[in-house]
């Protein structure tokens, strides 16, 4: 009888399809969190797959900071139109207008950190045991201590000395009342890997991600776009350059790169040769060593 194999993108696939249907069969009411960005239509597309013929089983939570990028919502939509699937949408602008957060004051001023309290309202007030997030090993040490399923407590706090074991591939979504989880299928993922499945795949993705040309500032060492909530320093020019983004978050916080990269097979062998991470033009990430840990041991994604 000959041998069946697997090529690594297949490897990786049906070990994420594994975890989303764990997250099936052992939560009652699962979410993805999508943001907009690869990670998560890369993980929309995953549940598609698992869950073929049938439709996504579970809803798609998306926490509206006010600042996003207008590509950003307009693809939500539409993706959201296509799958026919159910979208919640939690308001960092309602957060703030119900008192529950205080908006940041200066020239680094981001809504970043108080999507976390918006985040955990909402799981609570639509009973959500468990919520996907397209995380990623590779992106940021904190991250790189996540568990396939990583246990959140009764405050949605996160505490990584305090994880379950995940032998042989055995997950224990087991949880007490107010707990929840967040599971992450993509984890063993790169950012190469990434591209070139949405490459393979054919995934559709914002034009953000491909190089175009738009007014920006440069600001710590990143090219910042102009928007409405980009507040200039003295000294600080806008100019336009020719720039893409390998993430996206709020408006206000992600640093493009200059590039020429207007295709995926472009995207790919620009990535093959970076020596710094996605994540190093986010500058809610440069705040200190420990920013993102920080945020995510207090219920960030």
């Amino acid at each position: 009888m000959g041998k069946y194999y697997l090529n690594y993108l297949d490897e990786l696939e049906s070990e994420a399809i594994f975890i989303l249907r764990e997250v099936w069969a052992q939560f009652e009411n699962p979410v993805i969190l999508f943001s907009g960005g690869k990670d998560s239509i890369l993980v929309t597309h995953l549940a598609k797959k698992a869950f073929y013929p049938s439709k996504i089983p579970f809803p798609l939570m998306h926490v509206d900071t006010g600042h996003n990028f207008p590509e950003t919502i307009k693809f939500r939509d539409d993706l959201i139109k296509e799958l026919g699937a159910q979208l919640i949408v939690g308001s960092v602008q309602e957060s703030i207008d119900q008192g529950r957060v205080k908006e940041e004051k200066g020239k680094n001023a981001t809504r970043n950190a108080l999507q976390i309290t918006t985040l955990l309202d909402a799981i609570e007030l639509n009973k959500v045991d468990c919520a996907i997030g397209g995380g990623r090993r590779d992106e940021e040490k904190a991250r790189a201590k996540e568990r396939f399923f990583s246990h959140r407590n009764d405050f949605g706090e996160w505490d990584p000395k305090n994880q379950r074991p995940e032998l042989w591939n055995l997950l224990n979504g087991k949880q007490f009342e107010g707990e929840h989880f967040r599971a992450f299928p993509i984890s063993n993922w790169t950012e190469m890997d990434v591209w070139n499945y949405i490459k393979k795949e054919n995934i559709s993705i914002p034009s953000l991600y491909f190089a175009h040309e738009r007014e920006v500032v440069f600001r710590s060492n990143s090219w910042i776009p102009v928007s409405e909530y980009l507040k200039l320093e003295e000294g600080e020019k806008i100019e336009k350059k020719k720039i893409r983004f390998r993430t996206l978050g709020d408006i206000t916080i992600t640093g493009g790169i200059e590039s020429d990269a207007d295709t995926l097979e472009k995207i790919a062998e620009e990535v093959s040769a970076m020596r710094k991470t996605e994540r190093g033009d986010r500058s809610d990430d440069k705040r200190s060593e420990t920013a993102m840990e920080d945020r995510k041991r207090q219920g960030y994604f």
